[in-house]
């Protein structure tokens, strides 16, 4: 995810280049979900409690999957994309949705589309997510 992020062009806080990056993020968990079925099971089959707020413990530990969500959408909210009232929790549904659909596509029941299939739903998820942050 880290890569795919630093690889989108655009400062900080421009609105397209913002867009660009939390579509990164969800490009890569997919991209992971599908390329990596086994580890992408298993980091769901042991549960592990993620605390609702974000950790700020100073170790300078690389960020999880979710805390490079959290960072595309701060990013959003302050490029002025997502309104700020909207920030907290916000990251729950997103990852939810962006998660079924890996999971679906994955080893759900629509693990057998074909690559355009399920190309055109990644597309249409985006776009989900993305008109939801207005």
């Amino acid at each position: 995810m880290a890569a795919g992020v630093a690889r989108v062009r655009g400062k900080y806080g421009d609105p397209a280049a913002a867009r660009r990056r939390l579509g990164a993020v969800g490009r890569a968990y997919l991209e992971f979900a599908r390329d990596e079925p086994g580890l992408f099971a298993t980091a769901f089959a042991v549960p592990r409690q993620h605390p609702y707020d974000p950790a700020d413990d100073g170790t300078g530990q690389e960020r999880t999957p979710l805390d490079q969500l959290r960072a595309a959408l701060d990013e959003l909210a302050d490029a002025g994309v997502l309104d700020r009232r909207r920030r907290d929790g916000i990251e729950y549904p997103i990852w939810s949705t962006v998660h079924g659909l890996a999971v679906l596509t994955g080893q759900g029941p629509l693990r057998d589309v074909p690559d355009a299939t399920r190309h055109h739903l990644e597309k249409l998820t985006g776009t989900f997510i993305e008109e939801g942050l207005a």
